[in-house]
């Protein structure tokens, strides 16, 4: 069980011929029961800041484990955003280069189409001057035709007045 200041109070030693003095025996074991008392309670202290400490201990431990796992927890929700956002990216950079391509097509089509009006207006143009030159012309003979017809009436004329002078 161990030597505990009661023990060592409640201690009584056999008296002899000669033996110790009493009161100084006496004045010893007070003073080593006291000392045995003061360390226990030094020892209990010792336990229980012992005990608090593992208690706190285990606080930190568990808060330490619940920080790294919320820690892992915002590494992987991180790269899941960066994946998301990638893909995102992707997506919108794939849309981006469809747009163009139609954007492009239709350009394209534009160009083709005006290039096509183009020779058309060509085409139109070469056939109205053709009309027109053919109207020219045609207008050029009648005037010719009226010219010598008015040369022959005014000869006509002339050869009528002559008679007529006559």
């Amino acid at each position: 069980m161990g030597i505990t200041p009661l023990v060592v109070k409640q201690k009584e030693f056999t008296t002899r011929f000669r033996g110790f003095d009493v009161q100084e025996v006496d004045f010893f074991l007070e003073e080593v029961s006291r000392e045995l008392n003061h360390l226990n309670q030094t020892i209990q202290n010792i336990h229980e800041e012992n005990h608090r400490l593992k208690l706190e201990n285990q606080g930190y431990r568990k808060r330490e484990n619940s920080m790294r796992n919320a820690m892992i927890q915002a590494q992987k929700v991180m790269d899941q955003m960066k994946e998301n956002a990638r893909k995102s990216s992707q997506v919108i950079i794939a849309n981006a280069e469809v747009e163009a391509e139609k954007m492009l097509n239709r350009a394209h089509n534009r160009l083709s189409q005006l290039h096509g009006d183009i020779i058309e207006l060509k085409r139109q143009r070469i056939q109205l001057e053709m009309q027109i030159s053919a109207v020219l012309e045609s207008h050029s003979k009648l005037l010719e035709m009226t010219k010598e017809e008015n040369k022959a009436a005014d000869e006509t004329d002339s050869t009528l007045k002559f008679i007529q002078r006559a």
